[in-house]
């Protein structure tokens, strides 16, 4: 049954509550990559180790966000929204008090998985309180809560952990929640959408879980136990293959099926959703990857390096709404494609820039630049995704083009620290096999440090220091080299997609993950 559009103060608070929720959901998914060093250092473990806080998230995340569809079916809108909403409360507290890293990612495989529902349905709930022809300012206020979340993310994660404890980066969900799920409860409860008893790709759903998982864990678990040469990441790899590989094949036949991959013959969806997952996997990867630089190399603090990295977020609020304004007279590749050179330029400004001397503006211009590729990233994308789709697809469409971005990213994470560290140990080995007492420039080096009143073992540990410094912000700028050029090739596969029919809506926005 459909409900009449709300009017006044209840629209007002819908709004208010439904803004608080998405921004909460957004924050957490940028909120934790400043303080990734001191969560792993608190609880014992290596700061790859504690990218896992990132990586389970994102991947429980992408894993929910496919049957989203089909649970606010069975549960209603309404009832589905506050059930993830309480439970991302409660997993956010389970976060806060976590003994361990084992059960700090535990809680955040459930935060993940329970925030998954809540972008689709905040926004669906909010289109339905709105009359059509309201309804593009409300997405306008609803996407500038998924732009300006990243702004705060790393500045108030950094400077809570600074200054408090980096519990307090979950604990913050608490109140903000509880005011979003109250409101919600007072204005939506009358207005629960219709119920349908639809099944559920039971087959489907476990080899989703079974082959995501698996590859995620073969990612995050090889680098620590030398990837093949370990029998658990064999048999990780051997399932993951197997489950995506008939997985593919199950959803093809099912009448029901939890990925539609028919999706994929259209031309512009295919074109989309690799050219957003290549593109994102990249972006997210270096988001993970500049605080752990900063903090570990540079010697930042959690809050310095949140701002630092929070420049990206201005620039995307001046002109996303220009850009959406004036969307149907752009042509979306064009616009695609100023983004996608403008994300290889600062790459390449960061290979050409980033040394053990750089300084906090060294650091931040690039961020500062780099958000006018994201002001043109996300929603052209999404059109040109989603131009082609019926009304009956575009939920399903956007639920998988969601899905395998948010996987893409989490893989990036993972992708882009391992490298790092490998990069830095063969950088290590080239750089050591060159120092030798038998090296007149060792030997100097070492008589003068020792002239300054070092003793031998401080001069050669300070060396060794430097040679460590050196290789990570080399092996860094190979990774920053690399996107470049790949963000260069995604350009060209954009071209490969039809222009997109004046009027195309722009489906569901996506969040910026960020």
């Amino acid at each position: 049954m459909a409900h009449p559009p709300l009017e006044g103060r209840s629209r007002t608070l819908v709004t208010l509550a439904l803004s608080l929720a998405t921004f909460m959901q957004v924050l957490d998914t940028t909120i934790a990559n400043v303080a990734i060093p001191t969560i792993s250092g608190d609880l014992g473990a290596s700061t790859s180790q504690g990218t896992w806080v990132i990586t389970s998230f994102g991947v429980a995340n992408a894993i929910a966000v496919p049957i989203t569809g089909w649970l606010a079916k069975r549960l209603g809108e309404v009832r589905l929204f506050m059930i993830a909403t309480i439970g991302f409360v409660l997993a956010s507290l389970l976060c806060g008090i976590a003994p361990s890293l084992e059960l700090l990612i535990l809680f955040r495989v459930l935060q993940g998985a329970l925030a998954g529902p809540m972008i689709p349905l905040s926004q669906s709930l909010l289109l339905q309180s709105y009359p059509p022809d309201k309804r593009a300012i409300a997405m306008a206020l609803w996407t500038m809560t998924i732009i300006v979340a990243p702004i705060f993310g790393p500045i108030l994660g950094g400077w809570l952990s600074d200054n408090w404890h980096w519990s307090w980066i979950f604990f913050i969900n608490v109140p903000v929640g509880v005011v979003a799920m109250l409101l919600t409860w007072r204005e939506l409860r009358h207005r629960e959408t219709t119920i349908l008893q639809l099944p559920i790709d039971k087959v489907g759903l476990t080899l989703l879980v079974l082959g995501v998982g698996c590859l995620q864990m073969m990612l995050d678990r090889g680098k620590e136990l030398d990837w093949f040469h370990s029998g658990e990441i064999v048999l990780y790899g051997v399932v993951a293959a197997l489950s995506l590989s008939y997985l593919v094949v199950w959803e093809l036949t099912d009448k029901h099926p939890v990925i539609d991959l028919s999706l994929f013959k259209d031309r512009n969806f295919s074109v989309g959703v690799v050219s957003v997952s290549l593109s994102f996997m990249l972006y997210f990867g270096a988001i993970v990857l500049m605080p752990l630089l900063m903090q570990t190399q540079l010697g930042y603090t959690a809050t310095e390096a949140g701002l630092a990295t929070a420049p990206i977020g201005i620039l995307p609020v001046l002109l996303s709404p220009l850009i959406g304004k004036n969307a149907h007279r752009l042509d979306m590749r064009v616009v695609v494609t100023i983004s996608l050179l403008m994300f290889a330029f600062c790459f390449w400004w960061r290979f050409e820039t980033f040394n053990p001397d750089m300084t906090f503006a060294d650091m931040a211009w690039p961020q500062f630049v780099q958000g006018i590729a994201i002001a043109g990233f996300f929603m052209p994308l999404t059109t040109i995704t989603l131009s082609n789709m019926k009304p009956q697809q575009l939920a399903s469409a956007s639920s998988l083009s969601n899905f395998l971005r948010t996987l893409a990213g989490s893989i990036g994470a993972s992708l882009f620290t391992w490298q790092w560290e490998h990069r830095e140990a063969v950088h290590h080995v080239q750089f050591t096999d060159r120092i030798s007492q038998y090296d007149e420039g060792t030997r100097q080096t070492l008589a003068n440090m020792q002239q300054l009143g070092m003793s031998a073992e401080q001069a050669a540990g300070v060396i060794a220091r430097d040679v460590t410094r050196q290789g990570m912000f080399i092996g860094a700028n190979e990774i920053f080299w690399l996107c470049a050029i790949l963000f260069v090739i995604v350009t060209g596969l954009v071209w490969f997609s039809r222009p997109p029919k004046p009027g195309a809506a722009a489906a569901p926005v996506v969040d910026a993950g960020h």
